[in-house]
């Protein structure tokens, strides 16, 4: 095959735990289209490291890199596949220096899973919007503190911002893969190759949400999901109600609504619950004096927060701490 048959070329970079299935379901519609292309030239691609050492997934399986780092403008999009945790370290210094030439030479950056921590940490990620799985917010804003909050999403599975994608893995994949290939692939070729993989992509449309926090209903209505993923993310700067609602399209009243139908609450009072289920784990696992995380958990002082917990957990936030320490030993 000619280099002038190729549509797009890829690279794809393996981070230590990454998740297979991710990977997987990246590649299979490569090769499908790759196998049932005609009118367009096929979909090059090649796993890339610092190392041909193979690289450990999270289920075990290892993959050995095809070619080593290189020259990144060989690529049209370099896609880095992290994990479903958050990752113990960042990228070294040859990965994020690949990373940071790639930006510097207009090619697009796809960051899968929690790969979003290397591509903040290689520097490349400044002025875009970029997503965060909800799961791992706490960690990726302490890691990453002078990261604007308005710019991180963990209420949608994926954020397409110019020459940035970033995504948090699962079903979602398949939309980034297809968000990528339609501006390469006839639409035809893509649909024939999703049947083939028995999915329905929607390929960058709105309405898909992450998954809700624990106590929400998988179910429930999306607009409610996503208001308590943001909610959950803001914890101490939650937006007021109109804000909340305008973010999420709806009206007040019927943000409202949806609580009390489906969690038998009101928005204020889910906060409230956040905002004290926050400051508990906080006075569990960190050494923050009580009003640092008063401040941090949007208490107007610690008084505040000290009556709103003894209502919650029986004990001032004090002595709660001290009688976590002495359970634990």
């Amino acid at each position: 095959m000619n280099k002038s048959d190729i549509s797009v070329r890829i690279g794809f970079v393996l981070l230590p735990q990454f998740a297979m299935g991710a990977f997987a379901a990246f590649t299979d519609l490569l090769g499908l289209l790759d196998a049932q292309t005609d009118t367009s030239g096929p979909c090059a691609w090649e796993v890339v490291a610092d190392t041909l050492i193979p690289v450990r997934s999270a289920s075990g399986i290892q993959v050995v890199p095809t070619d080593l780092l290189g020259d990144p403008l060989r690529f049209d999009y370099l896609v880095v596949v992290g994990g479903p945790l958050s990752p113990a370290a960042g990228a070294g210094p040859a990965l994020s220096a690949w990373l940071r030439q790639a930006a510097q030479g207009g090619r697009y950056l796809v960051g899968l899973c929690n790969a979003v921590h290397v591509l903040v940490g290689a520097g490349v990620m400044a002025g875009y919007q970029l997503c965060v799985s909800g799961d791992q917010y706490r960690d990726f804003a302490d890691r990453f503190p002078a990261i604007d909050p308005e710019r991180i999403v963990t209420d949608r599975p994926w954020v397409f911002d110019r020459r940035r994608m970033t995504c948090v893995g699962g079903a979602a994949v398949i939309d980034v893969a297809v968000r990528m290939l339609r501006r390469h692939v006839p639409e035809a070729d893509i649909q024939r190759a999703l049947r083939c993989l028995q999915c329905d992509a929607a390929g960058g449309q709105s309405g898909q949400v992450q998954p809700p926090p624990p106590g929400v209903p998988a179910d429930s209505p999306p607009a409610l999901r996503r208001a308590t993923l943001v909610i959950e993310q803001y914890a101490g700067q939650i937006p007021d109600m109109g804000g909340l609602a305008d973010r999420l399209g709806v009206s007040a009243r019927q943000l409202q609504r949806l609580f009390r139908q489906h969690l038998n609450t009101t928005p204020q009072a889910y906060a409230r619950a956040v905002r004290l289920r926050q400051a508990a784990w906080l006075l569990q696992h960190t050494d923050k004096a009580v009003a640092a995380i008063a401040s941090d958990c949007g208490f107007a002082d610690a008084a505040h927060m000290g009556r709103a917990f003894r209502a919650k957990y029986g004990q001032a936030p004090g002595a709660w701490r001290r009688s976590q320490v002495k359970n634990a030993v």
